[in-house]
């Protein structure tokens, strides 16, 4: 890529507003550092907004991970050096939707905003009652020869525990009507959203946490799905090769 490529006119062509809600299928852990030793207290808390006490889901993590997942599927992930495996401008799709570190070779602006994801109204109300809407799990490391238990507790946001979600995404006219950033609003934004449902959000994902879904309102129902500048419509079908028995034995 020359230098007359990466100075592509940019001009500003829409703003996509995906929203709805996270709903937390089983518990969600998105742990905080340890400010300071309590006696009693607990060794591997949850993040919580320091004004008023809430967990929430930080933008970065949710993004972070949709990225994650999109660049394994797209064959995508950065190279040892951590150059990027594929020309944003050109046939790169994961690094133009969800962009790249500041300093690095200028490729435009990140098509992707992730806000931070709030407490639902109404946990908000069953939070401020008093209601439990996180619990104390305790897990053991067992050594295999002395059979000595080691127990780990650590927090976590229950079971259907909700958080409202934002998205913005951008659309530019690269010379091109704004047709690559069009393509990959479904094939690289929206399916990393259904790749997140099949995978974790946060940490302990192979030991049970994290498993989340993302619902919004249809009507008078909340469904699996998502709006998109405040129509409702399901994330797309994801496409993954399935082995057959014999492939399998």
């Amino acid at each position: 890529m020359n230098e007359t490529d990466e100075r592509k006119n940019y001009r500003l062509k829409e703003i996509r507003k995906i929203s709805g809600q996270i709903e937390v299928v089983t518990g969600l852990r998105i742990g905080a550092n340890v400010e300071q030793m309590e006696i009693s207290g607990l060794d591997n808390p949850i993040l919580r907004n320091p004004s008023n006490k809430e967990p929430y889901i930080p933008g970065s993590s949710l993004k972070g991970k949709m990225r994650h997942l999109a660049e394994w599927y797209h064959s995508e992930l950065p190279l040892p050096s951590g150059d990027l495996v594929n020309n944003c401008m050109t046939n790169g799709k994961v690094a133009r939707v969800f962009g790249i570190a500041a300093g690095e070779k200028a490729i435009g602006p990140t098509r992707t905003i992730v806000r931070d994801a709030t407490l639902s109204e109404e946990d908000r109300k069953r939070f401020k009652r008093g209601e439990p809407i996180t619990e104390v799990k305790t897990e053991n490391s067992i050594n295999r020869l002395t059979a000595m238990a080691n127990p780990r507790p650590m927090e976590r946001v229950l079971p259907g525990v909700r958080f409202d979600f934002e998205i913005l995404y951008r659309i530019f006219d690269t010379d091109d009507g704004g047709k690559a950033d069009e393509e990959n609003f479904e094939e690289v934004l929206l399916t990393a959203m259904a790749l997140l449902e099949q995978d974790y959000l946060g940490s302990c994902g192979s030991r049970g946490c994290g498993q989340i879904r993302f619902i919004a309102k249809d009507g008078d129902n909340y469904k699996p799905g998502l709006l998109v500048n405040g129509i409702f419509r399901e994330l797309p079908p994801i496409k993954v090769a399935n082995p057959t028995t014999e492939q399998i034995a």
